[in-house]
């Protein structure tokens, strides 16, 4: 069974940004899906497995972005 979480990405603001964020965060393992939205700055990620938050922070500092805080 697959496991969805969804983070708002800050600071993408093209194509390049997306596919940044996309390779990092794909490279986390058990990650099996990533789907990034520019326009509204959302990153969803499917995985086979619970993926920490932690993990997918680190991924989305080293492509050079921020997650937005949580609510």
């Amino acid at each position: 069974m697959s496991e969805t979480s969804t983070y708002t990405v800050v600071g993408m603001t093209c194509g390049h940004c997306v596919a940044s964020v996309s390779e990092e965060v794909g490279a986390i393992p058990g990650v099996e899906n990533v789907d990034v939205d520019l326009k509204s700055g959302r990153v969803t990620v499917t995985s086979g497995a619970p993926v920490e938050e932690a993990q997918v922070k680190a991924a989305v500092e080293e492509a050079g972005y921020a997650l937005a805080p949580t609510a």
